[in-house]
């Protein structure tokens, strides 16, 4: 059967792309950013997963204020990315992996979860920056070394999933990883924050101390962070940090204990606090 051989969490903030277009990866800004991710290139070239399920939010590309699903997976031959604004170049597209996908939509509507089915879907910088920096020759190649599941999750439009509902969610993706009869290598990828916010009075808020905490919990007591309600986890990270959900959910889908292989972060990238780790099962 299909196994998750690790799970990695990195943050996805769109001047990431900018910043690999204009080649400043040594810029003193920029550096200690992207000092953090050969260690985890090692990994993934020593490795060598099938099949990436990414866990990120959607800003607007495919779901608008006025339809909102809390949770929703592709099921598309492939995806593309679109340009939201940002100016980010058009990418290479992602193929999908159609099988895993509607089984993983047929196990988590078992589990009692509500999925929105994706057909057709687009993907935007919270999928894609993560996707080139884990595999930034994929360009020159013309392909990427993975098959992909885009993992949608809501955390723009309250009513926001509490952050025990999206451990749930990775357990049950954990689940149907598992029970896929398939002989596939899965790495689960959750993209997004850590702590920032990007407008009203606490625009520029970042709390160094618990983010580590948060990083750290992920490790010594995966379901930590399940304790807190959503309002006090965006008190605690700022409105767009409650994109830590994708961290929380992507952990739990590996059972089990962890073994924290590399870990970085770095204060500020475009007023956010970014963080990036790479764990595998520990038996």
């Amino acid at each position: 059967m299909a196994h998750i051989v690790g799970a990695i969490t990195t943050s996805h903030v769109p001047a990431i792309g900018r910043a690999i277009a204009k080649d400043l990866q040594n810029d003193p800004y920029w550096k200690p950013f992207f000092d953090g991710f050969p260690p985890v290139r090692q990994w993934l070239n020593e490795v060598k997963p099938d099949v990436a399920v990414v866990i990120y939010n959607d800003h607007g590309l495919n779901f608008f204020l006025d339809k909102m699903p809390t949770f929703s997976v592709g099921a598309a031959a492939s995806y593309r990315n679109a340009d939201e604004g940002w100016g980010l170049a058009d990418m290479v597209p992602f193929q999908g992996n159609q099988d895993l996908s509607w089984h993983l939509i047929n196990s988590l509507v078992n589990d009692e979860f509500d999925i929105t089915t994706c057909q057709e879907m687009l993907v935007d910088h919270a999928f894609c920056l993560p996707m080139a920096l884990l595999w930034p020759d994929a360009g020159a190649q013309g392909s990427w070394p993975v098959t992909t599941v885009p993992v949608c999750l809501n955390t723009v439009q309250f009513p926001l999933p509490t952050a025990a509902r999206c451990y749930k969610l990775g357990e049950a993706i954990g689940r149907a990883v598992a029970s896929w009869d398939s002989d596939a290598r899965v790495v689960v990828i959750g993209t997004g924050g850590l702590s920032h916010q990007l407008d009203g009075q606490r625009a520029g808020f970042i709390n160094k101390e618990f983010d580590l905490q948060f990083m750290h919990s992920l490790v010594s007591d995966p379901a930590w962070a399940t304790r807190f309600s959503i309002h006090g986890l965006v008190e605690k990270v700022g409105t767009q940090g409650i994109e830590l959900l994708m961290w929380l959910t992507a952990r739990a889908a590996m059972p089990g204990p962890a073994r924290l292989l590399h870990s970085n972060y770095h204060i500020p990238i475009s007023n956010t606090a970014a963080g990036l780790m790479l764990m595998e099962p520990a038996a």
